[in-house]
């Protein structure tokens, strides 16, 4: 697969967030959250490839500012706390279809993670085979239940998430967390099977630096220093 033109970009952005009010759009360091994803799309589709899912009109006005059409809101059912990713995107399948599009992939850009570059995306569709179900990226979790993670048992007592005789951290099986940044899926699987039941999955490592998630106040100014103080470098 060695064109682009088969792929669809989806970049979701609701207006509700409880962490940060209205953060897909609040400036990081001098430009609205939202448009570091947008420009990073732009730089690799054409802007028809490109859909901003929002159901908020001042999130739409800046994906329109930055060239992306976005003519309609996100229908009320689909913004709702509970909607899942799987079924925003079937309904931007089907709308893309009717306008008689005929994508094969989707990629998922979600606008919290602003600190992927070319190099990833590159990556990842190097690593994208037919049998794949998804590509997605990841960092190596903190946590591990091999080692130091824990689950009541029935009498309330704390247990190991997974048993093992492992005698440190450096000897358990590592684990991984998505980092919500790059996510490659195949439509024709999409259309069939929920993301979490997904049982073709391959991971893409990135650093903890780049796969900061801007969930808290404290996420927000430390990524405001990585930009201010060019720490990391967005191509």
């Amino acid at each position: 697969m060695n064109t682009l033109d088969d792929i669809l970009v989806v970049i979701p952005a609701r207006g509700g967030s409880k962490g940060i009010p209205m953060k897909n759009i609040k400036p990081l360091n001098g430009k609205p959250l939202i448009e570091y994803s947008i420009e990073f799309a732009l730089k690799h589709f054409k802007k028809e490839q490109i859909v901003v899912s929002t159901d908020h009109k001042d999130i739409q006005r800046v994906a329109q500012s930055c060239g992306i059409p976005t003519p309609t809101l996100r229908p009320n059912y689909l913004a709702q706390d509970d909607s899942s990713t799987h079924d925003v995107l079937l309904d931007i399948i089907k709308q893309k279809k009717a306008e008689g599009f005929n994508f094969k992939r989707i990629l998922l850009l979600q606008p919290t993670s602003p600190f992927r570059t070319s190099k990833h995306l590159l990556n990842i569709l190097e690593m994208d085979m037919p049998n794949i179900d998804m590509i997605a990226s990841v960092k190596e979790a903190k946590s591990n239940p091999y080692f130091n993670l824990f689950e009541e048992d029935d009498l309330g007592f704390l247990a190991l998430s997974k048993k093992s005789d492992v005698s440190g951290r450096q000897f358990a099986p590592k684990v991984f967390e998505y980092n919500g940044s790059i996510y490659l899926m195949k439509i024709a699987r999409l259309e069939k099977t929920k993301i979490s039941e997904f049982d073709r999955v391959k991971k893409y490592i990135m650093t903890s630096i780049e796969s900061l998630d801007l969930d808290t106040h404290l996420d927000w100014d430390f990524a405001e220093f990585m930009l201010k103080e060019n720490k990391i470098e967005l191509d």
